[in-house]
């Protein structure tokens, strides 16, 4: 790198000395890491705990504090779906009331002190549970659901009487589902389906519902947790603990808030590492929808960008619709790896396939055009002047007999072929019944994934309701929109899980030699001048011009000669954020006497602007690169982020960012440029040359590194240009602004 006294790193070293800081990561495991109380630099956790949640869901015994069985009372429902509920899994089951003699013809107890045994599980069907969860200590419960609402999600009364219900579930070391909970976990769950199943996570029952419904249609689903205002037990929690069950196939969640974002990625880590695919409903995308999941559950949504790039880093699938929750998790749950990525487009009409191949395409699926040799051998059964090619017509009559299995079981045995799709756009008895039955006999002798659209609006069809729902292997949709959805997320998950690398198995433990030099420029509660800022950038290794600070013209005048022309100066300040519309910026000076009176114009504007200044800067002169930005912020949810985007003055009028929470590794960070709509300027546009990627991607992991090492004393970090040179020269921050905590 020119002018760099730091050198260039190989892909090996930088990340040794950027991510593991010259510690080995340990290797990827499955389940439970031995090293579960490891912490990262910044004192965080590394891996998800797990709690043991086998007794919330299969209790040995159950308590119902404040049961009741009188007509008319709320509590009376409740009680009756708790006492069939403790039935179906062979629970005791315990009501307490203080005035009852017995509830549903079972004894009761008139207080929890009176409990014959340990009980696995209470469920409190009382306004203040605070007092019962201190008896339900001393009596030894392991797990208490609280009903009641008015805590968090009512405002500031609400939240204090909420921080006293966790507090004393900490201080008792009870684990509490609730507050403003309802009875989803306790619902009946058909036992009859086979197959992996779906465990559904939600903060409002209401919206799970369409999920649920899903064992109507043979879907089967193993666990349901309603976790409402989290006062302890968490979204996190429950993933962690259904990414370890192996009856599931998918977890599908629908979340309002996450109570703390490095919690949910630590499960979502865990569930990766497994291989279980996570998909979520996550709502808070506008200002409206964030401000209503705040008002039910009580608790933070974060910034939307970062919550979508936080799920994306680690391969939770985010849908925006309860019906896409639906499909794709069922499809994920039920379908076996893919052979291939490639997708064929079946239909009975050109029109229908071009559509679909058409909406395909736009969404990012790979329809790979079938070889000359398989293109022959359909047109066996096929007419010769219909398109084989991809998306595959046969015309209709086909269907109707023997052809039509042997057009389909062709498709399937084509190497570069991993999903065929066939959308049926309406009933047209009795070939769609035929069509149908060649599909499903088909799918049960492939291991590649075959998807039906039935576009029928009725949907009482006995093809569709018998033979297409009867089937385990055929994946059903309803509409174009869902199975196209479905179908990227399967294959985007697949991918992931096949490359995914923990990167918190990378994370760096111990702090580097950086942040000893860092800590010592770090000025609490300031913001640092430009001049600061840079020996901050200098302290991670990263590149900054050639410059000296001056306070004289004079000294600028033997600056600009040792930095060497032309320069840039600049006025240097703890409280200059924006230099050039101030008017405290020269660049091209090119003579001593240029920069004489550019230090005179530069110091007069400062005293009539009452900038307060600890100097000039005379700086080299950088020209010919791609301006980028690089930043850290902090997220309420997650802490600190890395923010990446085209610099200049195009970071504020295109607004082309991308954002990650780290830890990340070299390869999020390269993923992390591809999210840019600018991205195609660093590969040279126009005949200029490309610019140095390897450096841009080294200054990220650096800046991680800060971001991670120096945590929340590091409020804000901007380098503003970070100027990426031609391939091979490196890449110099311009400038840079940060704030001390």
């Amino acid at each position: 790198m020119l002018g760099s006294t730091h050198g260039t790193l190989t892909t090996d070293s930088r990340r040794a000395r950027v991510i593991a800081c010259g510690e080995q990561p340990g290797p990827a495991v499955h389940g439970r890491p031995a090293d579960v109380g490891d912490l990262d630099v910044s004192g965080r956790p590394l891996y998800a705990d797990v709690p043991d949640l086998d007794r919330f869901f299969r209790p040995e015994s159950v308590a119902v504090v404040g049961a009741s069985d009188a007509e008319g009372r709320p509590n009376t429902g409740i009680t009756r779906q708790l006492v069939e509920w403790a039935g179906r899994v062979g629970a005791r089951l315990h009501p307490v009331h203080p005035t009852r003699p017995s509830v549903f013809g079972i004894p009761c107890l008139p207080s929890v002190a009176d409990l014959p045994e340990q009980v696995d599980l209470a469920v409190l069907l009382v306004s203040d549970p605070v007092p019962v969860i201190e008896r339900l200590a001393e009596a030894k419960v392991r797990f208490a659901v609280v009903f009641a609402s008015g805590f968090a999600e009512t405002g500031a009364d609400g939240l204090a009487a909420q921080d006293r219900l966790t507090a004393a579930a900490r201080r008792t070391g009870i684990r509490l589902l609730g507050p403003n909970t309802n009875l989803n976990a306790f619902e009946r769950f058909r036992d009859d389906l086979e197959g992996p199943a779906i465990a559904l996570i939600t903060q409002s029952g209401h919206q799970g519902r369409p999920v649920f419904a899903l064992q109507e249609l043979g879907v089967r689903l193993s666990h349901w947790a309603p976790t409402g205002n989290e006062a302890d037990l968490e979204s996190a929690d429950f993933l962690s603990y259904f990414a370890e069950r192996p009856e599931v196939g998918a977890v599908a969640c629908y979340l309002e808030g996450l109570k703390d974002g490095r919690s949910f990625l630590l499960a979502a880590d865990r569930a990766a590492r497994r291989g279980v695919p996570v998909v979520a409903v996550k709502v808070g995308r506008t200002e409206t929808g964030a401000r209503t999941a705040a008002s039910h559950t009580g608790k933070l949504t974060g910034a939307d960008t970062v919550v979508d790039a936080a799920m994306r880093q680690f391969g939770v699938i985010r849908v925006d619709a309860l019906d896409e929750l639906q499909d794709t998790a069922a499809l994920l749950a039920r379908a076996r790896p893919p052979r291939a990525d490639g997708v064929v487009v079946y239909s009975i009409s050109g029109g229908t396939g071009a559509h679909f191949a058409d909406l395909a395409t736009e969404a990012g699926l790979t329809l790979p055009a079938l070889s000359a040799a398989k293109q022959a051998e359909l047109h066996q059964w096929i007419p010769g002047y219909l398109n084989v090619a991809n998306p595959v017509d046969n015309g209709g009559h086909p269907v109707g007999d023997h052809r039509g299995r042997k057009i389909i079981d062709a498709i399937l045995d084509d190497p570069s072929v991993g999903v065929l799709i066939c959308p049926v756009t309406g009933p047209f008895p009795p070939l769609s019944d035929r069509l149908v039955r060649d599909l499903v006999d088909a799918a049960e002798r492939t291991d590649k994934l075959v998807c039906v659209v039935w576009g029928s609006p009725v949907g009482t069809e006995p093809a569709y309701r018998e033979v297409l729902l009867g089937s385990s292997r055929v994946a059903t949709f309803r509409t174009v929109g869902n199975c196209i959805t479905a179908v990227r997320a399967y294959l985007a998950h697949h991918r992931f899980t096949a490359g995914y690398r923990s990167p918190f198995d990378e994370a760096p433990r111990t702090p580097s030699p950086s942040f000893r030099k860092a800590r010592a420029l770090m000025r609490p509660g300031q913001q640092l001048s430009e001049h600061a800022a840079k020996q901050l950038l200098r302290a991670y290794g990263i590149r900054v011009p050639r410059e000296q600070l001056v306070t004289s013209a004079a000294a600028a005048v033997r600056a600009a000669g040792l930095v060497g022309y032309p320069v840039v100066m600049k006025a240097s300040g703890a409280r200059i954020a924006h230099k050039t519309e101030l008017g405290l910026v020269r660049i091209g000076l090119t003579s001593a006497s240029q920069v004489r009176d550019a230090y005179r114009e530069l110091t007069d504007t400062a005293r009539f602007e009452g900038v307060a200044l600890d100097g000039v800067l005379v700086c080299q002169m950088v020209e010919r690169g791609v301006e980028m930005v690089v930043g850290v912020t902090h997220d309420e949810l997650f802490g600190p982020t890395v923010t990446v985007g085209l610099g200049g003055v195009l970071v504020e009028v295109l607004r082309d960012v991308a954002v990650r929470v780290p830890p990340f590794g070299e390869d999020e960070a390269r993923n992390l440029l591809g999210d840019l709509r600018g991205r195609a300027l660093l590969d040279g546009v126009r005949g200029r040359p490309p610019a140095d990627i390897e450096a841009l991607v080294e200054v990220i992991l650096r800046v991680q590194r800060m971001a991670l090492e120096l945590g929340s004393d590091l409020a804000e970090l901007d380098i503003n240009p970070l100027v990426v040179l031609e391939r091979g020269q490196g890449a110099v921050a311009l400038d840079a602004l940060a704030v001390c905590r």
